[in-house]
């Protein structure tokens, strides 16, 4: 199943998100359970994440959700875990 990760980042943390940014994608990678990911953008600055899990459950997307790095960091304000259906693309 897909399921879309839908995480605001807490205001003013610019920083943090930088300074975990490179263990973030490195965690991407390690698991081979992203689809497809990329930053939320208000005003020109990176402030949340949309990943898009390919996962067997509802269950290990939220595992794969705690133990992301910026989770992890304490960077996320808050995190919607949502099954998700691809129509076009």
């Amino acid at each position: 199943m897909l399921v879309a990760l839908i995480a605001r980042d807490m205001p003013g943390k610019i920083e943090l998100r930088r300074e975990n940014r490179a263990a973030h994608l490195d965690y991407i990678e390690e698991t081979g359970l992203v689809a497809q990911a990329g930053p939320l953008i208000v005003d020109g600055e990176m402030a949340g994440s949309l990943v898009i899990l390919d996962v067997e459950t509802m269950e290990q997307a939220k595992d794969w959700a705690d133990n992301d790095p910026y989770a992890k960091a304490g960077l996320f304000e808050s995190v919607n875990l949502i099954e998700w259906k691809k129509v076009i693309g």
